[in-house]
């Protein structure tokens, strides 16, 4: 089945339209049903596979234990580029 949502009614609706998408459906996203995005589902052994950057992004990990989101070394005490 073709299912075509708004991005408002995407985002209402997101957890249904990716069982959609998960059991085959072509799901689009559109403006004015005009297609923009497509929602497609991963192979099943893409999601069953296990290791590397997907576990540890699972795990809510980055994949290098020196990495993180601040940006500090780039600011000096006052938020000012450095």
């Amino acid at each position: 089945m073709k299912i075509c949502a708004e991005p408002a009614e995407a985002a209402e609706r997101l957890e249904e339209l990716i069982a959609l998408a998960q059991r085959g459906d072509e799901v689009s996203i559109c403006r004015e049903g005009v297609p923009i995005a497509v929602l497609t589902a991963e192979p099943e052994d893409f999601q069953r596979r296990s290791g590397g950057p997907w576990a540890l992004m699972a795990e809510g990990r980055p994949a290098d234990d020196r990495q993180t989101s601040n940006h500090d070394d780039y600011y000096d005490e006052n938020g000012l580029p450095k």
